[in-house]
C-alpha cells in the first residue's frame, strides 16, 4: 500500500513527465503567422472578410498537412488588422505587423493602400502578397511583393476590348472614384478603348464615398454613350446601376475586377442585371479543375459562397507553404526566392512570378449579372 508521500510523490513524477512531453512537443514546433490586411469595417467590409476566410481556410489546410522545416513542425497562424482601405491606417498596420515580427503578409486589398504600406513592409523585411491592381504597386522596386492577381492594365484593357469585340460598343463614357484604384483601371481601359476605335464622349469623376450619382449620369445621358465604364467599387457601382435605370441612361454599366462582387448584386438588386459587365482576375472557378471543389469546401466552412478573391488568397498561402517546404526554410527571403523559382498549380490560376512580382500569365474572366448575381461569360 503506497504511503501519502510516495502518492504525491508519484504523482508530482507523472505531472512533470507530462510537462516535459508538452515541452518537447512545442520545442518541436515551430510557429509561423501570417498576417493580414484588409477592410474588416466599411463599405468592402464584405471583400476584407472574404479574403481573410481565403486565407484561414489555407493556414487550416497547412497545419493538417504537418509541413516540416528544419525538423521542426510548422504551426501557421492568423493574425488579422482592420486597414480600412485607408492609406493612413493601413500604413499603421503595416509597422504594427512589422514591429510584431510578422514575416509574411496578405493584402492590402485596395491600391491606396498597398502603395505606401509597400515601402514599410520592405524595410520590415516582410514578404507582401497582395491584390491591389494599380500598376504602380510593383513599381517600387521590392523584391518580395507579390501581385497575386492580374493588374489594371491587364483588367482595363480586357474590359475595352469586350466592349469593342462582344458589345459592339462605338461610344463610352468613363467614372472613376479617384482612388489610386478606379483612376488606375479607368486610364487603363480608357487606353485601350481608343486604341479599339472606341469614342470617348465623356469623363466624370466621383469619390469613393458618394452614393448619389443624378448630376453625372445625367451629364453622362446627354451624351448619348452606348456603354459608361465605373473605375471603383462595388458599393458605388450597384447605386450607379440603379440611377442609370431611375434616369433611363442607355447603354451598359462596365467595371473592373471588384464590381464583380456579389455585392454589387446585393445592393444594386435586378437593376444590375444584364446591365453590369466587369473583368475580373483569375478563371471561372466554375470550369477550373478544382474551382467546385473549392466552393464547397468554402460554403462548408464559412456559410458562405467565395467571393471575388478568396481563392487567390487561398493559392497564395498554400504556394507560400509549398516554398517553406522545398527551400526549408521560414525565412521570407529565402520562400521569396522559391516562389519567383517555382510555378504553382492552384485554385484560380497558375501561379509564376517575374522580377517585379507580377504574375506572368494572369486569367481575366469577363462577368455579367443574372437574378442578381455574377455570371462568369468568358476568359482571357
Amino acid at each position: 500500500m503506497k504511503t501519502r508521500a510516495s502518492m504525491v510523490s508519484f504523482l508530482g513524477a507523472t505531472a512533470l513527465a507530462a510537462l516535459a512531453v508538452s515541452g518537447q512537443a512545442q520545442a518541436q514546433e515551430q510557429v509561423v503567422k501570417i498576417g493580414h490586411s484588409g477592410p474588416l469595417s466599411g463599405p468592402n467590409a464584405f471583400a476584407g472578410k472574404d479574403n481573410e476566410n481565403g486565407v484561414r481556410l489555407a493556414i487550416e489546410e497547412l497545419n493538417a498537412k504537418k509541413l516540416s522545416v528544419g525538423g521542426k513542425t510548422l504551426k501557421f497562424e492568423l493574425v488579422s488588422e482592420d486597414d480600412q482601405c485607408d492609406a493612413k491606417t493601413g500604413v499603421s498596420v503595416a509597422q504594427k505587423f512589422v514591429d510584431d515580427g510578422i514575416k509574411f503578409v496578405m493584402g492590402p486589398y485596395c491600391s491606396g493602400v498597398a502603395i505606401p504600406a509597400s515601402r514599410v513592409y520592405s524595410d520590415g523585411g516582410t514578404l507582401v502578397s497582395t491584390v491591389g491592381t494599380n500598376p504602380k504597386v510593383t513599381q517600387g522596386g521590392y523584391k518580395n511583393l507579390y501581385r497575386i492577381i492580374a493588374s489594371d492594365n491587364q483588367i482595363g484593357s480586357s474590359m475595352a476590348v469586350y466592349a469593342a469585340k462582344e458589345l459592339k460598343v462605338k461610344k463610352v463614357g468613363v467614372i472613376d472614384d479617384r482612388t489610386a484604384f478606379g483612376q488606375g483601371l479607368a486610364e487603363e481601359f480608357t487606353k485601350e478603348a481608343k486604341k479599339q476605335g472606341l469614342t470617348v464622349v465623356g469623363q466624370e469623376f466621383t469619390t469613393d464615398k458618394a452614393v448619389d450619382f443624378t448630376a453625372i449620369l445625367t451629364n453622362m445621358k446627354a451624351k448619348a454613350p452606348d456603354a459608361i465604364f465605373f473605375g471603383g467599387y462595388a458599393p458605388q457601382a450597384a447605386p450607379m446601376a440603379r440611377q442609370m435605370k431611375q434616369l433611363a441612361v442607355s447603354g451598359k454599366l462596365l467595371g473592373g475586377d471588384t464590381v464583380c462582387s456579389p455585392a454589387t448584386g446585393k445592393i444594386g438588386g435586378d437593376a444590375v442585371n444584364d446591365l453590369v459587365f466587369c473583368a475580373q482576375g483569375g478563371s471561372m472557378l466554375e470550369k477550373a479543375q478544382t474551382g467546385p471543389a473549392f466552393k464547397e469546401k468554402f460554403k462548408k466552412r464559412f456559410n458562405a459562397d467565395p467571393d471575388a478573391y478568396a481563392a487567390s488568397y487561398y493559392d497564395q498561402v498554400m504556394f507560400i507553404g509549398e516554398s517553406m517546404k522545398k527551400a526549408n526554410s521560414i525565412d521570407p527571403d529565402k520562400v521569396g526566392a522559391q516562389l519567383y523559382k517555382d510555378t504553382y498549380k492552384g485554385v484560380a490560376a497558375t501561379y509564376a512570378y517575374d522580377d517585379k512580382g507580377n504574375m506572368k500569365q494572369a486569367p481575366i474572366t469577363v462577368f455579367t449579372f443574372k437574378n442578381e448575381a455574377p455570371v462568369p461569360i468568358a476568359s482571357y
